[in-house]
């Protein structure tokens, strides 16, 4: 826009300098003609502005019309206070909440992921934490439990007091797997795991798009960003979700260690976030009292 006024001032002035007065001197004939050609016969550049050092001052009334004119449009209050493009509703409040509102319910989803990751994680493992109590178990002599070979044990007619009193001993144990194998079995039923997989991709997605919006709002009120404390922990925790994301083919093979950075990187990502949104709360307000609905 500014460039397209300076090109008109340009034209304007240009036709003003050429509307000048004719000279009422007339030109002698013949040789004083060509005389005054030959005088004059190197080119002027075209500089209507009077721009060029070189170029002698246009004091006429023509001149200065148009350097007036060129000047009034430079100082346009349009132009001096023209700050970027009008970005329209994401310059104002409406866009300028998305990015705190998206990111305090990112908050939230993550502990609702970390969870679910948590809750896979045991189901996972409670096999090798049962089949490790299963070893301390008596000989159950092909019973299904240790009440039934109690049951077994007492009803025998010859009855083995040392084996019966073994097996009383194991109830406990006993007990403790049973409840083991139903919370393995409620938590099979529930699918954390693919449900942390899903959650765990909407957060990397919707995380990282709204994380990438708040500096591009502020960018489009203000015309610059605020490097701070929650500038810092918004970027850090972009990249451990990265980290974190990129753990999972490896996790996929049984790699132990990929699950500790996964699990590291997204217990440290959730730190991040408390930062990240204490920091984010002066902020807020200052985006409530500077910006206008909608």
């Amino acid at each position: 826009m500014m460039l397209r006024r300076i090109l008109l001032a340009s034209l304007a002035a240009g036709v003003a300098t050429g509307f000048t007065a004719p000279s009422s001197t007339v030109a002698t004939r013949g040789s004083s003609r060509i005389a005054a050609f030959d005088e004059r016969a190197s080119v002027e550049s075209f500089d209507p502005l009077n721009l060029s050092e070189d170029s002698p001052r246009n004091d006429s009334p023509n001149g200065k019309a148009a350097a007036i004119a060129m000047a009034s449009l430079l100082a346009s209050p349009s132009i001096a206070s023209a700050a970027g493009p009008d970005w329209g509703l994401f310059e104002g409040r409406t866009g300028s909440l998305l990015h705190p509102v998206a990111m305090a319910s990112m908050a939230a989803f993550s502990l609702s992921t970390a969870l679910l990751g948590f809750q896979w994680r045991r189901q996972r493992t409670l096999g090798d934490e049962i089949s490790s109590l299963k070893k301390g178990l008596p000989d159950l002599k092909g019973a299904k439990s240790v009440k039934e070979a109690l049951a077994a044990a007492e009803a025998a007619e010859e009855v083995d007091a040392s084996y019966v009193s073994s097996l009383k001993g194991a109830l406990a144990l006993d007990g403790e797997i049973a409840a083991l194998t139903k919370e393995r079995k409620d938590l099979a039923s529930a699918g954390p795991r693919d449900k942390h997989f899903g959650q765990g991709s909407l957060l990397l997605f919707v995380g990282t798009a709204f994380a990438i919006e708040g500096p591009l709002n502020t960018y489009a009120r203000a015309g610059k960003l605020f490097p701070g404390p929650h500038l810092y922990a918004g970027a850090g925790l972009v990249v451990l979700w990265a980290l974190a994301a990129s753990m999972v083919p490896a996790m996929q093979k049984g790699n132990d260690a990929a699950r500790t950075v996964h699990i590291g990187a997204n217990v440290a990502g959730i730190g991040l976030f408390v930062w990240q949104v204490t920091s984010g709360i002066p902020i807020l307000f200052k985006v409530l009292e500077f910006t206008k609905w909608p």
